[in-house]
């Protein structure tokens, strides 16, 4: 886990979802997998061709843009794809329920960070799954507000969701911390808005920020957190 700038007053927290809020790398793929085989088949190629050309692409990228990572959904809209039917393709072919399960342990952490922090889900992914999501593990009711795809028309590293969030918490972005398991995609745009940022290697790091507060730096300073 790493920390950036949080030596200020706290008062609201954005969540991540995917491999964030839960670790199952076999979900994670899969849902990479469905977005490549719905392109490969509009393309006209095959799975492992059209895997090699976004890996391809996305390299060159991430070289002229001083390695920066590319979200999936920026890749589709360079082969043509609309938000709209990456959206929909996304509703089509995810299936959170058939790998996740209800989580006690991160829903304690949920509700007892809930309790003094007013949190918000800001996902890559569309508002039907992430709420699926989240109801499967046992959660949904610890988030005031879920930011989508579909709710912004726009994915991470963008700073609308980012935005987007903060005002429905009602929180200044500078009273907001983003916690996610991608730098690129989760807290790069949230630093630069004036958010506080914690990287986080998967979903045990998010049980730390509650079992661990008692000697977790990062809170120390947070309003209203009392250990």
């Amino acid at each position: 886990m790493k920390t950036y700038h949080l030596d200020k007053k706290i008062s609201a927290l954005i969540f991540d979802m995917d491999l964030t809020l839960y670790s199952h790398e076999e979900y994670g793929r899969s849902q990479i997998d469905r977005l490549i085989e719905k392109l490969s088949e509009r393309q006209g190629l095959s799975f492992a061709e059209m895997r090699d050309e976004i890996e391809a692409y996305r390299k060159d990228w991430a070289a002229s843009h001083h390695d920066r990572q590319l979200s999936l959904s920026a890749v589709l809209a360079a082969w043509g794809v609309s938000m709209e039917e990456n959206i929909r393709w996304r509703e089509e072919t995810y299936q959170p329920e058939r790998y996740l399960h209800p989580d006690p342990r991160l829903r304690n952490a949920l509700e007892g960070l809930s309790a003094s922090y007013a949190l918000a889900v800001v996902t890559n992914n569309v508002v039907s799954i992430a709420r699926r999501t989240l109801a499967v593990l046992g959660v949904g009711h610890c988030f005031r507000g879920i930011v989508g795809l579909d709710t912004c028309g726009a994915a991470k590293p963008h700073r609308e969701p980012f935005l987007e969030a903060a005002r429905m918490l009602g929180a200044p972005p500078e009273a907001c911390v983003s916690i996610g398991d991608r730098y690129d995609m989760d807290l790069r745009t949230a630093l630069e808005l004036g958010m506080g940022g914690i990287l986080v290697d998967g979903v045990e790091d998010v049980y730390r920020l509650w079992e661990e507060r008692g000697s977790a730096a990062f809170f120390i300073r947070a309003e209203g957190f009392n250990t």
